[in-house]
């Protein structure tokens, strides 16, 4: 990603409201399955598509995830709330209003907690409610066509406050709520299923100003390099805008509208002048009785929480001793910080673990269209792979040619690697060795000078072109052993 554009005088104001699918079974009024990818239009029942008469029935899970969320950000629970019809007419909703909660949410307030540039930030959430998906429109060459099967699947939509102040908090805050929602297992969060989609709300004032100036939205970003391009983009149009007319009204400057991201131009484009709260008729859903919720019922989910990502990037830091960037990458992939500890239970040099799953495995699989959980090797041979070093069997440099070989043949175990390839076995015969390190001394008579001068980084250099010389192969502690000796 790009680094944050410098904003000089200006300061952005950014909120986001965050649509989450719930991993239910079914959909969230009926009993329809609740799939991604199957054909279109199979997933449907005849609430799906709102036939006259049929009647809404509320999934309980949904509810209990709704609330693993609201206890998992420290969120009042609300134990009455209730469903609204929110009236918009478009094919992708098959009644021609969407069910949703207005002025009753089943969360209020809340915060999560991510960290920016090493510093933990708390940003305020304002409420999360529940509410059901609409259809997808498909478009073809001559015609376009309209595909139930999202109609009707769970959605949570999380609105923040508007508490960020540049892109980079913006990706921290909505990174952190997709991990916290694959920590309780309540989405798989797949953005390019659309399992997550953001929405972000962004105005631009100057410095010390108290006043909001008025907010344009970004919709349905479904990637956070797309949403960090978009939100510049429409900070630079804002503080552009606004530089180039001083003395004119904000409110005119800048009416409220909402905006498209075009990845092709890295630009935004306008769709719509945005509506108001009243264009959408909100009315109570008379089909559907209220929610209501015990504290008993509140507790016992609050007490069931797994180890969220804060917590466990906090671990990590502290009792594992990461550096913050293995960490970081570690916890907003749940699946990848599992495997990382299952890779402990082999090795538990925590570092050399997670160097080698976050920088040398992840960079092996950078353009092949995989991933290291997808490829086929398991954890256990990554921790294998790690001891093979710790132990001295294998050096560092000869461990990257086998991390190579396990990417060709990911069933194979590092152990049956080393053996099968004689050009895998170190040199540990001190025979062999010697005469490279008279080899190097020989040809560089300064830097003995400036060992014997107390220069560290002349014995490193020695040890280096010994390394070189026999590339790689010969175990390093041994080297050293012998420098040593002869220097003396």
């Amino acid at each position: 990603m790009t680094t944050d554009i410098s904003y000089e005088d200006w300061e952005p104001v950014i909120g986001l409201e965050i649509h989450v699918q719930l991993n239910t079974k079914s959909k969230l009024f009926s009993a329809a399955p609740n799939r991604f990818g199957d054909e279109p239009n199979t997933n449907i029942t005849d609430v799906c598509t709102g036939q006259p008469g049929t009647l809404p029935v509320l999934n309980q899970e949904a509810v209990r995830k709704a609330v693993q969320f609201g206890c998992a950000i420290h969120s009042q629970i609300s134990l009455f709330s209730k469903f609204d019809r929110k009236s918009y007419f478009y094919p992708d909703s098959p009644r021609n209003f969407q069910i949703t909660q207005f002025d009753k949410p089943i969360i209020k307030g809340g915060t999560v907690t991510a960290d920016v540039d090493g510093q933990t930030r708390h940003f305020a959430v304002n409420r999360a409610h529940i509410e059901d998906d609409a259809g997808m429109l498909k478009h073809f060459s001559t015609f376009a066509g309209v595909d139930y099967n999202r109609a009707g699947v769970p959605l949570l939509e999380i609105v923040s406050e508007a508490c960020m102040h540049s892109p980079k908090e913006a990706i921290a805050y909505a990174m952190a709520v997709k991990a916290i929602m694959e920590y309780i297992d309540a989405s798989d969060c797949n953005m390019e299923e659309g399992s997550l989609r953001i929405d972000c709300n962004i105005s631009v004032r100057r410095k010390g100003e108290k006043k909001l100036r008025p907010k344009c939205e970004i919709k349905n970003l479904n990637s956070f390099y797309n949403m960090e391009m978009a939100l510049e983009s429409e900070i630079r149009r804002h503080i552009r805008t606004y530089t180039l007319q001083p003395h004119e009204n904000p409110e005119t400057l800048m009416p409220s509208a909402t905006y498209r991201f075009d990845p092709e131009t890295k630009e935004t484009v306008m769709m719509r002048l945005k509506e108001q709260a009243e264009d959408y008729r909100y009315f109570p859903e008379p089909d559907l009785p209220p929610i209501v919720l015990t504290e008993n019922y509140i507790q016992a989910l609050r007490a069931a929480l797994p180890e969220l990502p804060h917590q466990r990037y906090k671990r990590y830091l502290t009792e594992l001793g990461l550096a913050e960037g293995p960490a970081t990458i570690l916890i907003n992939d749940k699946h990848l910080g599992d495997y990382f500890e299952e890779a402990l239970k082999v090795c538990p040099n925590a570092k050399n673990v997670s160097n080698w799953i976050t920088v040398e495995f992840v960079g092996r699989y950078k353009d092949s269209g995989k991933t290291l959980l997808t490829s086929g090797i398991t954890s256990t041979h990554i921790g294998q792979l790690v001891l093979l070093i710790e132990k001295g069997t294998i050096t560092g440099k000869i461990a990257k040619s086998v991390a190579d070989e396990m990417v060709l043949y990911p069933e194979k175990a590092p152990e049956a690697i080393v053996k099968s390839n004689p050009d895998f076995q170190p040199i540990t015969d001190t025979s062999s060795i010697e005469p490279l390190v008279d080899q190097v001394l020989s040809a560089n008579p300064q830097s003995i000078i400036d060992y014997k001068a107390g220069k560290g980084r002349a014995f490193d250099f020695l040890v280096g072109q010994v390394m070189k010389l026999c590339k790689g192969k010969a175990t390093p502690s041994l080297v050293n052993e012998i420098l040593t000796k002869k220097l003396k």
